[in-house]
């Protein structure tokens, strides 16, 4: 497996941190969207996916055995889609109280707190982000998510945060 050792190298003081994560949770819109949402007459029409993410979501299943899991406010059938075509097997759409979703997740999976990273950009995102072991944000999350973050990826919302957060935590995890 290719590793980032720059990634790497700069954040040494996660080390501790990553290398216990089991799962990732993911808001969606302003993390793995660019915070933009295209609407025609019948409402919602197009959310813009990085492949990049993608790839994340895929690397981390392949060489360390995590999951994601998308947890969002949404109820959108394109986050839906987007979840299925990554074959997640969780996804939870029309959240109001994403830590309510965490503590089904904990029970369901038998996950501890510092076993579970969690990527979010905005209000929505904070109380759940203060119940996880390690956390991240996009560059373009909001100054306050930033302020609890573990982690404020150099990548923009929609454009490659997520991969990021999953590449730092791949470096640690397999100790290349």
């Amino acid at each position: 497996m290719v590793v980032d050792q720059k990634l790497k190298e700069k954040n040494l003081h996660l080390k501790e941190k990553a290398e216990k994560i089991k799962v990732i949770l993911t808001d969606v819109d302003g993390v793995l969207t660019d915070t933009g949402i295209y609407y025609g007459p019948q409402g919602e029409a197009f959310k813009r996916y990085s492949v990049r993410d993608g790839m994340g979501v895929e690397r981390l299943r392949k060489y360390a055995g995590i999951e994601t899991i998308i947890i969002t406010g949404e109820n959108s059938a394109a986050v839906k889609s987007r979840a299925e075509k990554l074959k997640m097997t969780e996804f939870y759409l029309g959240v109001k109280k994403k830590e309510e979703v965490l503590e089904i997740i904990k029970q369901k999976n038998g996950f501890a707190k510092d076993e579970i990273a969690y990527i979010g950009d905005d209000s929505n995102d904070y109380d759940v982000m203060k119940l996880c072991g390690f956390t991240a944000t996009p560059n373009d999350g909001m100054s306050f998510i930033k302020d609890i973050a573990d982690y404020v990826c150099e990548t923009k919302a929609g454009n490659g945060a997520f991969r990021e957060f999953a590449e730092l935590i791949l470096a640690f995890k397999n100790n290349s």
